[in-house]
């Protein structure tokens, strides 16, 4: 099976055998991929319908939930690894999400579309009209993103939540590394990836 490097990358992030709890799982493909590759034990929390379909019929265990609402149902310390992909601009609270991932988890790991790489800058420059990040299709007002940020934006914010910054890397949409982003990140890199815990 294929998985796109985002995922491969997280995936080496992540020590065999353990418990991970996916938000926002999608279609379940990060959870099948590290059941497949690294042997975890996985649970994904999902919204939409059609994805908890597709997550049952991949046979990942999956809880339809909204994680505007938290994640109380969990237990402190109940996962080794909280994982969240191109999901955190969609929820209306960031801050609070982030601590409740290292609650029930050892570790964070998140992914986010930059929006201070230089295409979005100089697209709100020469246009004057808001970027769309994430997925092509959506206008500004009918994205499911809802806090678009900058690699500067979480950073700060992980910094004023006490939250310390294991490892990141930057890759371009095609899920590709490069050296520039990895040296100018929040210009060049185009999709953010963190690995996180507590301070």
């Amino acid at each position: 099976m294929s998985v796109r490097s985002e995922l491969a990358l997280i995936s080496e992030w992540i020590r065999p055998g353990s418990r991970v709890l996916d938000l926002g799982c999608g279609e379940g493909l990060l959870l099948r991929h590290l059941r497949d590759t690294r042997d975890v034990i996985g649970y994904g929390l999902e919204i939409d319908p059609d994805n908890i379909r597709s997550c049952v019929e991949k046979g990942i265990p999956v809880i339809q939930t909204n994680l505007d609402q938290g994640l109380q149902d969990f237990d402190p310390a109940s996962f080794d690894y909280v994982v969240m992909t191109q999901t955190l601009q969609a929820v209306r609270y960031p801050e609070h999400l982030l601590n409740e991932m290292l609650r029930v988890g050892r570790e964070g790991i998140v992914t986010f579309s930059n929006l201070g790489h230089w295409r979005c800058r100089l697209k709100l420059a020469l246009s004057g009209r808001m970027p769309v990040s994430g997925d092509p299709g959506w206008e500004w007002y009918d994205s499911p993103n809802i806090h678009l940020c900058t690699v500067h934006d979480f950073e700060a914010l992980c910094d004023t939540a006490g939250i310390g910054i294991v490892e990141r890397t930057f890759i371009d949409n095609a899920h590709r590394r490069h050296v520039a982003a990895r040296l100018l990140p929040n210009l060049l890199g185009e999709v953010a990836l963190y690995r996180f815990q507590r301070t």
